[in-house]
């Protein structure tokens, strides 16, 4: 198992290279220019469709009919459901492990740009909608590239379906989830030892995936409705459970913050003292994130239920302020205010150990709480994505021996290394963004001709 954990890890190190760090954040840069800001400078706009405040152009107009599954709302939710989980959580706190505090400032200039990725990229999620295997209508990455590319970039669209199917499987959501309801709740109740532990990680594993098949037996629609209750509760009492921990520690807010800028352009924290690798861990933490760039949220957008791909477009742009702006620096500061980096934590639990600490015996179970209903929400979104992957490829049989495939990993996953896990997402994580990002460079053209009619029909009402 080291042997196997130290290739992974090489396998990491070369694909989250300098090359793919010019492609995400340089990318966006690009979409950033390239759409003059817009997606900047209507994020009230995006905000009002979001709420439901500006009609659907097809209720005031003799159009076609409506396209989609979800409404915008929902449509942000399932997003939101896939990257609020445990890498707002969790995953920061292995940012600030790995590359120091300075690493959260390169997690958020990637949610910077992200907005103007995920901009272009659920846009033409919307515009470049194709037809799977059963004759519906779907949207993504995939699709985007078979309907808006030529024959020849087809294995692009493969690649990235191969990265989905892996990338979305359960085991990282599930792993931490278990980690924390072991550490916080079964072993001061005396339910499991540190030393012991596998019996409760196993019955744990297979409660949840008695849990989760309930659920995503009734597919997309009864997804949909979970996400959009349990996300907006769980982001608004995890905002709250911040905010007391800093009141509690106000004293060192700011060191906290001057730690983050001190860090980003400082490696001393760092083993090996290469700046370089603090901006690679947090870029590679940031695309976590967010997963702007990714191209897993275009799979939720390109379900809304509109035909103006702008106006999803517009819609997922705030994704990342949401998940990384606001929920990931909620993470950062509580960990660095609280000190709890002095300890032999990681993952999850060092998070949940600074709410511990500051709101002494329910702390843990309320993180707890909310790990376990963004976790879980996370992983119906999941099963979602690598489910349309699944089809994309191969049809429909394939599919459904994907689903108990996947039903099957989460139990895996409640028993498997932590560091294992990480390294086989982030190899993941890399395979999609390579085709996600030169499609979405490729057909950015497309974007602003929508955009500049769009925006100029908005100017004229």
């Amino acid at each position: 198992m080291e042997n196997i954990n130290a290739l992974l890890s090489q396998i990491v190190a070369f694909m989250w290279g300098l090359p793919l760090v010019i492609l995400l954040v340089g990318g966006g840069l690009f979409f950033v220019f390239h759409s003059g800001f817009k997606p900047y400078l209507y994020l009230k706009h995006a905000l009002d469709i979001t709420l439901g405040k500006i009609p659907n152009e097809n209720k005031t107009a003799n159009s076609e009919a409506i396209k989609g599954d979800v409404s915008h709302f929902q449509a942000l939710m399932l997003a939101l459901s896939g990257t609020l989980g445990l890498g707002n959580i969790s995953g920061v706190a292995v940012a600030i492990t790995l590359g120091g505090a300075g690493a959260i400032f390169w997690m958020w200039i990637t949610a910077l740009v992200g907005i103007a990725t995920k901009f272009y990229t659920a846009s033409l999620a919307v515009k470049y909608r194709g037809l799977d295997r059963n004759g519906h209508l779907q949207g993504g990455p995939m699709y985007v590239i078979r309907e808006g590319l030529d024959k020849k970039w087809l294995p692009l669209a493969w690649l990235f379906c191969i990265g989905a199917m892996f990338g979305a499987l359960p085991i990282f959501q599930i792993n931490q989830l278990v980690q924390v309801l072991r550490d916080f709740v079964a072993i001061p109740n005396g339910l499991a030892s540190a030393e012991q532990h596998f019996s409760f990680d196993l019955i744990t594993g297979l409660l949840l995936a008695a849990l989760i098949t309930s659920i995503v037996l009734g597919k997309l629609s009864r997804i949909s409705a979970v996400t959009s209750r349990l996300v907006p509760f769980m982001v608004a009492l995890y905002f709250v459970m911040t905010l007391y921990v800093l009141i509690m520690n106000i004293s060192n807010v700011p060191e906290a913050f001057f730690s983050i800028f001190a860090g980003a352009f400082n490696g001393s924290s760092i083993t090996g003292g290469f700046v370089g690798s603090v901006i690679l861990i947090g870029v590679q933490r940031g695309a976590f994130s967010n997963e702007a760039g990714i191209g897993t949220e275009s799979l939720a957008h390109g379900a809304a239920k509109t035909n103006e791909p702008i106006r999803e477009g517009l819609v997922a742009t705030l994704g990342p302020i949401v998940d990384t702006l606001i929920v990931c620096t909620c993470t950062a500061l509580a960990i660095l205010v609280t000190g709890v980096l002095d300890t032999n934590l990681s993952g999850v639990s060092l998070t949940a150990q600074a709410f511990e600490q500051n709101i002494p015996y329910v702390g843990g179970y309320l993180l707890t709480l909310v790990v376990f209903f963004l976790s879980t929400s996370t992983v119906l979104t999941f099963w979602y994505y690598g489910g349309k992957c699944a089809n994309f490829l191969f049809g429909t049989s394939f599919e459904k021996l994907y689903v108990w495939f996947y039903l099957v990993l989460i139990v895996v996953g409640a028993v498997t290394s932590f560091s294992v896990v990480i390294n086989v997402i982030d190899i993941m994580y890399a395979t999609m963004a390579i085709p996600t990002m030169i499609s979405t460079l490729l057909l950015a053209p497309k974007v602003k001709q929508e955009a500049k009619k769009y925006f100029a029909n908005l100017a004229v009402k």
